[in-house]
């Protein structure tokens, strides 16, 4: 043989060495070459080609077993990349968890499950959300580690005026308002489902409505919380007597009883015809024209038209992602009031003294929203209308300069001027913020198979919205949420009422990201103005105080916007910490029970931790993963 066969044969043999060490598939390789080899050469074909020939054949042998290395490396890759937690739906009534989970187990997506459970909370919980409403959803889609919001909040009609809700030169009253027609806004909740189904849906539109339907049509108990509103409903509104409402909440003129019976055909035919015909059938035609004539009805009728129900879109606008020491907080945008998150527990770190005690901790807290809920109030409003600074208010210098000029305990927190610590050319001006905000919303949170997750908060605002009553639901006071008071001769307010405009809300959907941008924590809470003091609970007592999900949500609720303090003292230590703060020099407010309805899922080492805030009916449903 010459040298370079001898050479290239050597050099062959050592690599076909080492590979048949690796890889058993070169033991079946290595004989057949051999037997052909041994053929080869019987018929006479000179050594040199069959040397050569045997040693591409262990080449292109390396090659394949190297390939299929990659293959299986690639799957190992895809394994450790799966997500291992299962999921984990936490919702504000048992039938709607069970609805969530029944879309999970199903290989739907969080959205899917999302769609399904809040259909059902639209029967069962009408005193605080439905289709009837609107609402904020933030979605995380693990594939790409993005998180989209989507803005599904109602809209103003075309008719609506900034004046709308003055009586010459003053506000109106509260419930002079908020039953009138004028307090409805154009529903977004039917077509946020839409959205957000055909950017992310896996099961069939249709069948997300599946148990809301034969809920509606066979009927359900009842719940506690429902039957609990209705007596004090008959006393200071109108629910007993609007046609449609007064009929379901009080057949024979009797509040509905926990535990009865009851059923709703007419919810069950509106959402057969969202399944089957989609949003077109809610926005035009037939319900409509029920939600049209019932916004109009009345001496104190809106002025809600055919042309706003077909005119109305979701829109979906940039989340907003801050740090926080090691996480990153994701939030809904306003109008949403979901930045001021990232407000607070940037101030609280700020804030803190070295090596706090706890009630040091808890001041800090109180602080940190005295100040973030002033901005919120000056800045926030609708984007589409006005200048929000919402870059400026998190920048981290003008958090440093809000932290060093904290609030007084006794003094009215007053809201700071970004533009002007900043360098920045000056920011719009706007007149004090009026908004009122009642309680009346359902928060979901939700992690699928797959690591996707959901948080929304969805709401009517008051319980019961307007009162008003349509093709088996109940519509929204929405409108209510903006700022009431109005001056010609003034600046106008950020949340001022506007034609097509959506009202600022205390609604703050929030997932939260580890430092891989790997799935942390999805939160949110329920309870109007209050909504943004009870998620910030949910952060600082998991990351800070060290509290497992259910201690934190059942830790006592501090509320702190404006000049008054609220202290939920019917759990404890909250009248230690009414005293602690009153000691402070705050004006402290004591409360028996905070309606804050949180929802937590936290990802752990162990798997998913999640808990329902024990002031309502909401549970836990999860599955481990099949391995």
């Amino acid at each position: 043989m010459s040298e370079t066969p001898n050479r290239l044969w050597h050099e062959g043999l050592i690599e076909f060495v080492i590979n048949l060490l690796q890889h058993s598939r070169f033991w079946r390789e290595f004989f057949c070459i051999i037997q052909e080899m041994k053929s080869l050469r019987a018929m006479g074909i000179n050594m040199r080609v069959i040397l050569f020939r045997s040693f591409l054949l262990l080449q292109l042998t390396c090659s394949l077993t190297a390939n299929s290395q990659t293959t299986t490396d690639n799957t190992e890759a895809a394994r450790e990349n799966s997500w291992p937690h299962g999921f984990m739906a936490v919702v504000a009534n048992p039938l709607a968890t069970e609805a969530a989970a029944e879309m999970l187990s199903r290989g739907g997506h969080a959205v899917d499950a999302t769609i399904a459970a809040h259909a059902v909370l639209g029967l069962i919980e009408p005193e605080s959300s439905g289709i009837g409403g609107g609402g904020f959803m933030l979605v995380f889609e693990r594939s790409d580690r993005t998180v989209r919001f989507f803005d599904g909040r109602e809209a103003a009609p075309s008719g609506a005026r900034a004046d709308m809700f003055m009586d010459d030169d003053r506000p109106l009253g509260f419930s002079d308002v908020n039953q009138s027609g004028n307090a409805v806004g154009v529903p977004g909740t039917v077509a946020l489902y839409k959205r957000v189904h055909d950017a992310y849906g896996k099961l069939p539109w249709a069948d997300l409505f599946e148990p809301a339907i034969h809920l509606a049509a066979e009927g359900f108990e009842v719940p506690s919380k429902m039957a609990n509103y209705l007596p004090a409903m008959a006393r200071r509104s109108r629910l007993d007597e609007n046609e449609g409402a007064a009929e379901y909440f009080f057949p024979d003129g009797k509040p509905l009883q926990a535990g009865q019976l009851i059923r709703n055909p007419e919810y069950a035919a509106t959402l057969s015809r969202i399944a089957t015909e989609g949003p077109a059938a809610f926005y035009t035609g037939e319900i409509a024209a029920a939600i049209v004539a019932a916004t109009q009805a009345g001496d104190d009728g809106g002025t809600l038209t055919l042309e706003d129900m077909a005119n109305y879109q979701v829109i979906e606008r940039p989340a907003v992602c801050g740090s926080w020491r090691e996480l990153n907080i994701c939030a809904a945008t306003p109008p949403s009031s979901g930045p001021i998150q990232i407000m607070i527990v940037n101030l609280y770190d700020r804030l803190l003294p070295r090596s706090p005690t706890h009630t040091q901790r808890v001041k800090a807290f109180v602080d940190a929203q005295r100040l973030a809920y002033a901005d919120r109030d000056y800045y926030f409003g609708d984007p589409d209308h006005v200048d929000v600074p919402l870059a400026e208010l998190l920048d981290s210098r003008y958090l440093d300069y809000r932290a060093n000029n904290p609030t007084a305990p006794g003094a009215v927190p007053v809201h700071g001027y970004p533009a002007s610590v900043l360098g920045n050319e000056s920011a719009a001006v706007f007149a004090e913020d009026s908004t009122r905000e009642p309680a009346g919303t359902s928060h979901l949170s939700i992690v699928d198979s797959e690591g996707n997750a959901v948080s929304t908060t969805m709401t009517v605002e008051s319980a019961f919205g307007s009162k008003r009553w349509a093709a088996g639901f109940v519509l929204n006071n929405e409108m209510t949420d903006f700022a009431w008071a109005y001056d010609p001769d003034e600046s106008e307010p950020a949340n001022m009422v506007r034609p097509g405009a959506r009202p600022r809300s205390s609604m703050s959907p929030t997932i939260v990201l580890d430092a891989n941008n790997e799935l942390f924590m999805v939160t949110g809470a329920i309870g109007g103005n209050s909504i943004p003091a009870y998620t910030a609970k949910t952060l600082v007592g998991i990351v800070d105080w060290k509290m497992s999900v259910q201690e934190a949500i059942n830790f006592p609720n501090i509320v702190a916007r404006g000049q008054t303090v609220r202290v939920e003292i019917g759990v404890e230590p909250g009248p230690a910490m009414s005293a602690a703060l009153t000691e402070y020099g705050y004006h402290v407010q004591e409360s028996q029970d905070e309606n804050s309805g949180l929802h937590v899922i936290l990802v752990g080492e162990d798997g998913l931790e999640g808990a329902a805030d024990p002031r309502r009916l909401g549970t836990v449903m999860s599955t481990a993963p099949s391995r």
